[in-house]
């Protein structure tokens, strides 16, 4: 039998009721529409024509979302093929010329995002969502992300938010960065970093 395809809808904005298809969940792992709600909700309106990178992005959903309420740009970060696929074609049926697809590690990619923050002088919002670290594979990637978030030039930054696990215990202070607040949600939490 084949699989019926996952499909979630935009919540709000210009693009409200638009259908994004989702990869596999063998692949990625979908955020929750609570957590969805509640981030949205923190910064419905700092987000108006924001800069917004989403990494590790899946399908795309925060960011699209993002831009349907109003970012003037995404910047989405995503390795694994299948869902790079899916990605392009949510993004088609937004508006392309608004969102920079950076395919291939994050980790690596960063940087590249971080130049290009810095030559347009923007500071941008970061939404982290990674793999869990339960995955196979993917045992050091919360270590990989805490140096990774360390690294960002503060200038470059206008808030970050990590979904993760909420077993996972994150630092108050990564680099320049300290804990704003935190969420919780069962079994995942929305913490919430900037730079005082």
């Amino acid at each position: 039998m084949k699989n019926k395809t996952i499909t979630k809808k935009i919540v709000s904005g210009k693009y409200k009721n638009k259908i994004l298809k989702l990869p596999s969940k063998s692949t990625t792992r979908t955020s929750k529409a609570i957590v969805l709600e509640s981030f949205f909700n923190t910064i419905q309106f700092e987000i108006i024509d924001a800069t917004f990178v989403e990494l590790f992005s899946g399908s795309g959903s925060i960011g699209l979302e993002a831009l349907s309420r109003g970012a003037k740009r995404i910047i989405f970060m995503e390795r694994d093929h299948d869902a790079l696929k899916i990605l392009r074609e949510n993004i088609a049926q937004t508006d392309p010329s608004l969102c920079e697809v950076y395919s291939g590690d994050t980790f690596v990619n960063i940087k590249s995002v971080v130049k290009s923050l810095q030559r347009s002088g923007e500071a941008a919002y970061f939404y982290i969502d990674p793999p869990f670290s339960i995955r196979e594979g993917m045992e050091d990637i919360y270590d990989k992300m805490i140096d990774m978030i360390a690294s960002l030039p503060k200038e470059c930054v206008k808030l970050i938010i990590i979904e993760h696990m909420s077993t996972l215990v994150i630092p108050n202070e990564i680099g320049v960065f300290s804990i704003k607040k935190s969420k919780k949600f069962g079994n995942t939490t929305l913490t919430y970093l900037e730079n005082e």
